[in-house]
C-alpha cells in the first residue's frame, strides 16, 4: 500500500542554470552539442549505458552546469573497461591509455586527451577540483575523444569481419556504407599530419577521397569525380605499400578500400 502522501501540486520546472547561458540559446540547443557523439552499436550493454549515461548527462547540464564534469569523469568507467578488455590486462587507466598509445591502437593526440579526462577524475578524487571543473563546451571535446578511442578499441563490423555469405551477396554501395561509417569516425593519425608519403600529402589525400565517397553515396559521382578517384586509388597504392606505422597503415588501407568500393559502378571501358 502506497503510504506517500499526494503532491500538493505539478512539479516546477526545472530552470536553466545561468552558467549555461554563453554556450547555448535553449535546451534544444544542447542537441547540437553531443550529435556527433554516436553510440557504437555493436558494443556491450555495460559500455553502451555508460556512454550513453555521458551523453545525457551533457544534454542536461543545461539545467546543472556540473552535470558536464560528471558525464566526463563517468565516461571512463566505459573507457576502462574496453582498454582492458582489448588489451587483455587489468591495470590503472592511466597505464591502459600508455598501453594502447604505445600498442599504437590509438594516436598520440587522441591519448593525450584521454588522460586529461583521467586527470580530472583524479583531481576530483583528491579533491584539487570540482565539479564545476568543465564547462558543456569543453566537456564535450573530451567526450568525443572517449567515444572516438571506443570505436577504435571495440571489434569493428567493418566488411572485412562480415561473413562471407553475407559478403557474395552485399552490394558494393552497402559495404562501402559500412566502411565510410567506421572511416569518419576514426581520428586522423596525428603524427602524420601534413606529411608527404611517396610524393604524396596525406593529408589533402584523404580529404580528397572522403569528399568523393560522400558524393558517391549521397548521389553518385560524375565523369571529373571517377577520373579523380582512380588518381586518389594510385596514389593510395603508393603510400599504403611505404607507411611504416600500424594505425596510419589500416587508417589508409580502408581509405583504399573505400575508393575501390566506389568505383565499381564506375569502371573505365576496355579499349
Amino acid at each position: 500500500m502506497n503510504s506517500l502522501p499526494p503532491l500538493p501540486g505539478p512539479l516546477p520546472s526545472p530552470v536553466p542554470d545561468p552558467r549555461v547561458r554563453d554556450v547555448v540559446l535553449d535546451y534544444a540547443g544542447m542537441d547540437a552539442l553531443v550529435v556527433d557523439l554516436v553510440l557504437p552499436g555493436h558494443a556491450s550493454i555495460y559500455v553502451m549505458s555508460a556512454m550513453e549515461t555521458s551523453r545525457e548527462l551533457i544534454r542536461h547540464s543545461y539545467y546543472r552546469y556540473e552535470f558536464a564534469t560528471v558525464a566526463v569523469t563517468h565516461s571512463l568507467l566505459a573507457l576502462e573497461h574496453v582498454l582492458a578488455e582489448r588489451l587483455a590486462v587489468s591495470e590503472p587507466v592511466q597505464a591502459l591509455i600508455e598501453r594502447a598509445a604505445d600498442a599504437g591502437l590509438v594516436p598520440a593526440g587522441l591519448a593525450a586527451e584521454l588522460d586529461r579526462a583521467r586527470l580530472l577524475r583524479d583531481n576530483l578524487t583528491q579533491g584539487t577540483a570540482t565539479s564545476a571543473a568543465l564547462g558543456p563546451a569543453r566537456a564535450v571535446t573530451i567526450l568525443r575523444a572517449v567515444f572516438d578511442a571506443v570505436a577504435l578499441l571495440l571489434p569493428s563490423p567493418s566488411a572485412a569481419e562480415v561473413p562471407s555469405a553475407d559478403m557474395n551477396g552485399a552490394r558494393p554501395e552497402g559495404r562501402l556504407a559500412l566502411l565510410w561509417e567506421e572511416h569518419r569516425r576514426a581520428p586522423y593519425p596525428d603524427s602524420f599530419r601534413g606529411v608527404d608519403v611517396a610524393g604524396v600529402d596525406l593529408t589533402l589525400l584523404d580529404s580528397d577521397v572522403a569528399g568523393l565517397v560522400r558524393r558517391e553515396l549521397s548521389g553518385g559521382l560524375d565523369d571529373s569525380g571517377v577520373a579523380i578517384l582512380w588518381a586518389c586509388i594510385a596514389d593510395l597504392d603508393r603510400v599504403v605499400a611505404s607507411i611504416n606505422s600500424e594505425y596510419c597503415g589500416s587508417y589508409f588501407a580502408r581509405l583504399r578500400t573505400m575508393a575501390r568500393l566506389a568505383t565499381a559502378h564506375h569502371l573505365p571501358t576496355a579499349t
